[in-house]
């Protein structure tokens, strides 16, 4: 914004012009391949966290011509990617989804469920039910607040015992929802065959997409309807610097746009540490910002940082190609 409150436009800077030169070409998707050959579209990496956690739109709509089924992803939970990708790119493109997959890991669960990383390849099976709402939770919002199937893909580690995975499939059993294995790490596509079918048989059933809030809904009540109804917390707190820009958004005219929460992803609050299922909770929002080519307005809650997370020692050192041309270090 300008000292006189005034929002600052690319155009103002007179840079406008250089902006779609770098855009040109980088707003074409990617067409790259499985190591089965099968075709895939990649365009963007934007983190559900932070950001909308799915591709482009162009690169969606190109799939969905190029194929009879499209699968895209939404990053994190459901309660991030999934509900970005609801909530914002399917208002905005008119794409409305016929299922849904929810990836799970026995690891994840047990984690959620009070195991520390470094103990999560053993069996827990207490903590493992004691990490399940988390994922019911899930379940339950795709279910109910969106009104899509959904089957939930376990995704296999070798560490998973046969308990753990039994254990997942009676409690997700218990809400009406099939789980299947995903194996295609140890198997490619063929570990995922029977994930396949149930997909294919749930697109084949009826339904109709909703939204957690209508469209043109005020910011500050999409975000008290995503809090409420995705995340289950009892309400929304506003800090006063997030109430002077919710004015300004207001009054220039982005005050109805939809909302991008950047949230931890480890928690269905806006605490890191609140595991499981939590309940009884506030978020606080310490900031609004509009992005105005996005067509959305970001919402920064509790500490949650928009730089993502690097490793200390980059995956890049471990990467090489022998003598015969093989790479190695990738995974």
């Amino acid at each position: 914004y300008s000292f006189a409150g005034e929002p600052v436009r690319a155009r103002d800077l007179k840079a406008q012009g250089a902006m779609a030169a770098l855009l040109k070409d980088a707003l074409k998707p990617n067409l790259v391949q499985t190591l089965e050959g099968t075709p895939a579209f990649v365009h963007g990496g934007p983190f559900a966290n932070i950001a909308h956690g799915c591709n482009s739109i162009m690169a969606t709509r190109m799939a969905m011509r190029f194929g009879d089924v499209a699968i895209t992803e939404a990053g994190f939970g459901a309660d991030l990617g999934a509900e970005k990708f609801l909530d914002i790119k399917c208002r905005m493109t008119g794409v409305r989804p016929s299922a849904v997959v929810i990836v799970a890991t026995a690891r994840a669960l047990k984690y959620n469920g009070g195991v520390a990383k470094a103990d999560l390849n053993e069996e827990n099976l207490e903590a493992l039910k004691a990490g399940m709402p988390n994922l019911l939770r899930h379940v339950d919002n795709i279910q109910n607040v969106y009104g899509l199937p959904c089957v939930v893909a376990i995704n296999r580690f070798p560490t998973d015992t046969e308990a753990e995975l039994a254990l997942i499939e009676s409690e997700c059993q218990k809400l009406g929802v099939s789980v299947k294995l995903s194996e295609v790490w140890a198997k490619g596509g063929e570990g995922a065959l029977d994930l396949a079918d149930e997909v294919m048989r749930l697109i084949e059933q009826p339904s109709e997409l909703k939204f957690a809030y209508e469209d043109g809904a005020d910011v500050a009540d999409a975000l008290e309807a995503v809090a409420t109804k995705v995340y289950r917390a009892d309400g929304v707190d506003f800090t006063p610097a997030a109430k002077r820009q919710l004015a300004e958004l207001r009054e220039n005219g982005f005050g109805n746009l939809p909302v991008c929460v950047a949230k931890t992803q480890y928690s269905f609050s806006d605490n890191a540490k609140a595991l499981g299922a939590p309940e009884g909770f506030h978020i606080t929002v310490r900031e609004l910002k509009v992005s105005a080519g996005a067509h959305f307005v970001v919402a920064l809650t509790g500490s949650v940082l928009t730089m993502p997370g690097l490793p200390k020692v980059p995956a890049a050192e471990n990467i090489d190609v022998d003598n015969d041309g093989n790479i190695t270090g990738l995974f």
